[in-house]
């Protein structure tokens, strides 16, 4: 459907010629082709509808993240791709909070969660649970983001560190592999709410072959 606006309307209703509104036409086209959608036109589901959705068999595990800021870009990104779970250890903070909000907007709601006070525990459990623990990090044998194929067959906890430190040993150590973004700058570090969004999506890309 082509919407025209007020001073293209007037041009068209002033031409009695089929071929002289083309132009006009032409133009609205032009403006409306990658026209913003609505927030009724995306369609967005509610919490009820989110909690019903099945799952991709990802979890977040969030090993001492210090910014609420980045827990809640990490909420935010679990809810767009319907991830499991996040899992908040050691000193990350945990809902309600504010900072968390700010940047979730409103997934801390939506997302299921859950807070170890050990990070390393943490991942155990979840190895003795079947998940496959895939830690992202710089380290020697790392699979580089291009080059992973995760296995729809099994499901993943992907731990992401701490800003400064990074992922601990003891959880690369444990860890079934770990996936690597590869960098070509001079600071080879990216935010951690970046890198999060950045390997979720080809986790999340390849598992449903998007």
């Amino acid at each position: 459907m082509i919407i025209f606006d007020n001073k293209d309307r007037q041009k068209f209703k002033a031409s009695t010629s089929v071929k002289a509104n083309i132009p006009y036409i032409c133009n609205c086209y032009k403006k409306m082709r990658f026209r913003k959608l609505s927030l009724e036109e995306l369609n967005r589901l509610s919490i009820k509808a989110f909690n019903e959705l099945p799952k991709v068999p990802v979890i977040l595990v969030l090993d001492n993240i210090r910014s609420g800021h980045n827990i809640g870009s990490a909420f935010r990104t679990a809810d767009a791709f319907a991830l499991e779970e996040v899992v908040l250890c050691g000193i990350s903070s945990t809902p309600p909070s504010a900072e968390i909000h700010k940047s979730a907007l409103g997934a801390e709601e939506s997302v299921s969660w859950s807070y170890r006070g050990n990070s390393l525990e943490a991942v155990r459990e979840l190895k003795e649970r079947g998940y496959r623990i895939v830690s992202v990090e710089q380290t020697l044998n790392s699979t580089k983001l291009q080059n992973i194929s995760p296995d729809k067959e099994n499901k993943f906890a992907l731990v992401f560190g701490n800003e400064i430190k990074g992922v601990d040993q003891g959880i690369l150590d444990i860890s079934d592999e770990v996936f690597e973004i590869p960098q070509f700058g001079t600071k080879h570090s990216l935010n951690v709410s970046v890198s999060i969004g950045i390997v979720v999506w080809e986790t999340v890309s390849r598992l449903r072959k998007i």
